[in-house]
């Protein structure tokens, strides 16, 4: 049969729809583009914020409405939490965030009986790891490895540890069989990631930690690049920057979970760590790293956010110094705590202070990107784009050069100017 997937969401909603894809081509199936005709759709949910359950739905009900007679299969966090609303608006078999392995089962079975099915477990009873294969598509030069799963944080505006359940590791042995699999294929980079990767190994024997993890993994595809997802702050400390600092393969860019720069919104939130605190992971990063990419996630308009919060968020914002910043206003999730706390701040004003913030990101992106002119990167190029060559930088900048040819190639490259969003070079040997 022909299908055909729609992937909404984080990294791990990619790398489990890549494993879907591998997973059903390997049963036979045909995969096309999602806009074409095909007996089966799939839509890969995420359910983080309302907009992202807006979204969600409009995919579905226009799916359903453009291809009645297929067989319309909707999962991830989404039905994971709201199960009755993906049955309500025309999906044929929903799915939550486990048992990946039974999906192509149930899928065939739904197609031949042509009635609907519903299967969603309780997320917060799971306590092993489902292992799906690691990978990318053919033609990518960076692949994805899933480590990790589930997150036990339940900071206040978040529903994902209900969608996820706990926290479960990849045992070390599997994930350096895997990225084994994945340099033999050819892939030149391997983003490591998962709901809470910093959390890596706790309910493994032993309580590894993710620098263990990172240094099995460096030692055994010395050639590939390794790249870290999200990571808490408190995982960046002294002893975490000294032994990744010595693996060479290390990417220096390194996403922060920050949401706020305000004590009194971060305690708000339930965050577990104070704005000095994350200055400290900060510091310690270009103590020991020679000006990293450093990114962050920031959440404007909580609920009980002054004026006065916000200033003091976009100065510390300020003070970070940021390579680059993704701004979020903040989203009223049902189910959650913050849902129901009081000062709920006007969709209006979240809008204000977003586009406040979202200048800010600007600037001090643009800062940085100008502050790499007349360096050398090494740079693994992905694709041809308007006559230049593209792809990404150790520290996780885009650089567009002149070339031939150079797809899945690592090459230097001097930065000859600063774009918005991107750096501009030429290839040290063309």
């Amino acid at each position: 049969m022909r299908f055909a997937i729609y992937t909404l969401g984080c990294k791990v909603n990619q790398y489990e729809s890549q494993a879907l894809e591998q997973a059903g081509l390997a049963r036979g199936h045909t995969l096309v583009p999602f806009g074409e005709e095909a007996q089966i759709y799939i839509v890969n949910t995420c359910t983080v914020t309302n907009l992202a359950d807006q979204k969600n739905r409009q995919v579905i009900r226009r799916c359903r409405r453009e291809h009645p007679s297929a067989l319309l299969c909707v999962c991830g966090c989404f039905p994971q939490t709201h199960a009755g609303q993906a049955e309500a608006l025309g999906a044929d078999l929903v799915c939550g965030t486990g048992d990946r392995g039974l999906f192509w089962a149930r899928v065939e079975e739904a197609a031949g009986q042509k009635a609907p099915a519903t299967f969603v477990d309780d997320a917060l009873r799971r306590r092993d790891f489902e292992e799906l294969p690691a990978g990318g598509l053919a033609q990518r030069t960076r692949c994805m490895l899933k480590v990790e799963d589930g997150c036990v944080n339940f900071c206040a505006y978040c529903i994902i540890p209900y969608a996820r359940g706990p926290v479960r590791s990849l045992p070390l042995e599997r994930a350096v069989a895997q990225a084994r699999e994945m340099a033999a294929q050819g892939y030149r980079e391997m983003v490591l990631t998962g709901i809470e990767i910093s959390s890596w190994g706790r309910d493994l024997p032993g309580r590894p930690t993710l620098a263990d993890l990172l240094e099995a993994l460096s030692a055994a595809i010395p050639t590939m690049r390794l790249r870290l997802g999200s990571l808490e702050p408190r995982t960046v400390t002294e002893g975490f920057c000294r032994r990744m600092s010595s693996l060479h393969n290390v990417c220096p860019h390194f996403h922060l979970s920050l949401q706020s720069g305000c004590d009194k919104t971060l305690r708000a939130m339930g965050r577990k760590y104070s704005a000095a605190r994350f200055l400290e992971s900060v510091e310690l990063l270009r103590k020991y790293y020679v000006n990293p990419g450093l990114t962050a996630d920031l959440i404007v308009g909580f609920p009980g956010e002054s004026e006065e919060d916000l200033q003091e968020s976009l100065a510390f914002v300020r003070r970070c110094a940021f390579s680059a910043l993704h701004v979020f206003p903040y989203s009223r999730r049902p189910g959650t705590p913050a849902a129901s706390l009081p000062d709920q701040v006007p969709r209006s004003e979240k809008k204000r202070r977003a586009a406040l913030a979202g200048a800010l990101a600007g600037q001090l992106q643009d800062q940085y990107l100008q502050g790499l002119v007349g360096q050398e990167l090494e740079v693994l190029f992905e694709e041809e784009k308007a006559g230049l060559w593209q792809g990404h930088a150790p520290n996780y900048v885009l650089v567009r050069t002149p070339g031939h040819d150079l797809h899945n190639q690592v090459r230097p490259v001097r930065v000859t100017a600063a774009g918005h969003g991107f750096l501009l070079g030429q290839l040290v040997q063309p």
